[in-house]
C-alpha cells in the first residue's frame, strides 16, 4: 500500500480531498464551555466541526457534511464550484449548515444531495429543508451501503453503513476512491465491536485491508471513556482513542495512514505537548489537521 503525504490543497488534474474541520459537532471552543480546554483559546485555536472536501479532476467540489462553519470551510477550501453535498447522518453538527445553501445565503441550485433514505425522509419532514428541495436547491440522491456513486469520471464514493445512535437517521461512512488512492471517512460510530461485526471482520486492520484504503480518517471523539465531567459517556457513545490504539498497536509496514478526527473539545490530543499526543504519534499514527489535503 502506498504512503500518502499531506500536501497543500490544490485544484488541478489530480483529484484531492481536504480536511475542512476536525472537531466534534460543537466545534472548538465549544459554545458555553468555560473550562480550561476552551477558556483561553485564541483565534488560531479555533477548529471547525468535521467536514471533508473532495475536488474532482475538473475542479468541481463535493462536500461531505454541511456544518454551520460552511463559510469558513469554503474559504479554507478555495471556493470550488460545488456540485454535490453528501451527508453521513443527522446529528446536528453534520447537518446544521444545510440552510446556508438556500436563497438567503448561497442561493445554490441543483446540488446533488447524497444521503440515506432515512436521512432524506427526515429532510422531507423538516419544513426549512424540504422547502429547499422544492425550490431546486437540492436534488435528492438516495444512497445505500455498498452502492458506489460516481461523483465524476475519476472520483467515486462507496457508502458504508455503520452502527451509530439512530434517533433521527442511520449512519454511513464513505470511502472516497480516486485514480490512485482511497480515503475512508469515518467520523462517528458507537463501538468497534459493533462496526467490525457488522462488516464481518474481527480486527480494524482486517477491515481496512478489506476496504483497500490508503488513508483512514477515523472517529477520535474522546481519548478515554471517562473524559466527560458530570455526564455519562454512554449517552454519546464513541470508541475511545485509547481503545483504538490498544487494538492497533504500533503502525506496521503496509498499514494505511490512520488519522484521528471529530475530536471533542475536551480531547487532550489537541495539544501536541500532551502525553496522549506523544503516545499516539510514537505508535506511528496521526491527529487530523484542519486544512490537510491528500491527492487521490
Amino acid at each position: 500500500m502506498k504512503g500518502l503525504m499531506a500536501t497543500p490543497a490544490i485544484v488541478g488534474v489530480m483529484p484531492t480531498v481536504t480536511l475542512l474541520g476536525i472537531a466534534q459537532d460543537g466545534g472548538r471552543p465549544q459554545p458555553g464551555c468555560q473550562r480550561a480546554c476552551c477558556a483561553d483559546l485564541g483565534p488560531e485555536d479555533v477548529r471547525h466541526p468535521v467536514s471533508l472536501g473532495i475536488t474532482d479532476e475538473d475542479g468541481q467540489g463535493h462536500l461531505i457534511e454541511a456544518t454551520r462553519a460552511l463559510g469558513e470551510q469554503l474559504r479554507l477550501w478555495g471556493h470550488p464550484s460545488l456540485r454535490s453535498v453528501l451527508l453521513t447522518h443527522a446529528h446536528f453538527g453534520h447537518v446544521d449548515g444545510l440552510g446556508l445553501f438556500g436563497r438567503e445565503t448561497l442561493n445554490a441550485s441543483g446540488l446533488r444531495l447524497y444521503a440515506s433514505p432515512s436521512m432524506h425522509a427526515l429532510i422531507e419532514r423538516t419544513p426549512q429543508w424540504s422547502l429547499m428541495v422544492d425550490q431546486g436547491v437540492f436534488s435528492a440522491q438516495p444512497i445505500s451501503s455498498g452502492a458506489i456513486q460516481m461523483l465524476s469520471e475519476s472520483v467515486r464514493v462507496e457508502p458504508l453503513a455503520v452502527p451509530h445512535r439512530a434517533e433521527l437517521s442511520d449512519m454511513h461512512a464513505f470511502v472516497v476512491r480516486g485514480p490512485n488512492k482511497s480515503v475512508l471517512f469515518l467520523p462517528d460510530h458507537d463501538r468497534w465491536e459493533d462496526t467490525l461485526a457488522h462488516h464481518g471482520v474481527s480486527t480494524i486492520r482486517e477491515w481496512l485491508a478489506k476496504l483497500s484504503v490508503d488513508v483512514a480518517l477515523v472517529d477520535g471523539t474522546f481519548w478515554s471513556s471517562d473524559e466527560l465531567s458530570g455526564r455519562s459517556q454512554l449517552d454519546v457513545p464513541h470508541p475511545p482513542v485509547a481503545e483504538t490504539l490498544e487494538r492497533l498497536g504500533p503502525k506496521r509496514d503496509g498499514d494505511p495512514e490512520i488519522i484521528f478526527i471529530h475530536l471533542n473539545h475536551t480531547n487532550p490530543l489537541y495539544s501536541e505537548m500532551s502525553e496522549q499526543h506523544r503516545i499516539l504519534t510514537e505508535l506511528g499514527w496521526q491527529v487530523g489537521q484542519q486544512g490537510m489535503s491528500f491527492t487521490l
